[in-house]
């Protein structure tokens, strides 16, 4: 779990603080709760959101009664250090209604899984866990990874022109991987194609 070195001011609001808690993938809001300091503690000891109550006047932790449990990626404060800004994989829906979001949101975003699949891979870089084919990729060098690439949009072009949808999605989806990376080997991610894209446009 990544988080500041935090000094809250808690007293501004009589000992609480609110907590905004967005998906760590989607970036999509789930909802508003509040923190007093021993929730704050719990909620990092224990890597699961844990509000205080006002209306129960207790800690209570998200999913303790449904099993869908915030688990906590990152906690950050904002720049007045009286607001906590916590960045969670959600284990299901996370409002008392059944909905995705407190706010009637679904929890949507497929498109930026692209960021976290590269967050994930320059962890892979970094740790280099032995039996992970991402491991393997970045031993072999980058002419391998750069022949895999081109092996993969091969196919590509090849389920576009005589294949089947299904596999067309599949094969693109092997390239972008191996793209990625490719990118993360030379120090370089997907966001710099898309500001690449971006000033193009332009």
């Amino acid at each position: 779990m990544e988080k500041e070195t935090m000094q809250l001011d808690f007293a501004k609001m009589g000992g609480l603080v609110p907590a905004i808690i967005q998906d760590c993938v989607t970036q999509k809001v789930l909802m508003l709760g509040f923190m007093n300091e021993e929730a704050l503690r719990k909620t990092i000891e224990t890597g699961k959101v844990t509000f205080f109550s006002r209306t129960k006047g207790r800690l209570w932790t998200k999913g303790e009664q449904s099993g869908n449990f915030l688990n906590v990626k990152s906690i950050k404060q904002d720049c007045d250090h009286d607001t906590l800004l916590i960045k969670v994989s959600p284990c299901g829906p996370v409002c008392h209604t059944g909905a995705d979001t407190c706010f009637g949101e679904k929890n949507e975003g497929d498109f930026l899984f692209i960021q976290y699949l590269q967050d994930f891979i320059e962890k892979r870089k970094a740790e280099m866990p032995e039996g992970s084919y991402t491991t393997s990729l970045f031993n072999s060098g980058v002419n391998r990874m750069a022949q895999k690439v081109g092996e993969e949009a091969v196919e590509t072009v090849i389920e576009a022109t005589n294949g089947t949808d299904e596999r067309l999605i599949y094969e693109a989806s092997d390239l972008l991987y191996h793209l990625i990376v490719l990118l993360t080997s030379k120090g370089y991610r997907i966001e710099d194609l898309a500001r690449e894209l971006k000033k193009r446009h332009k």
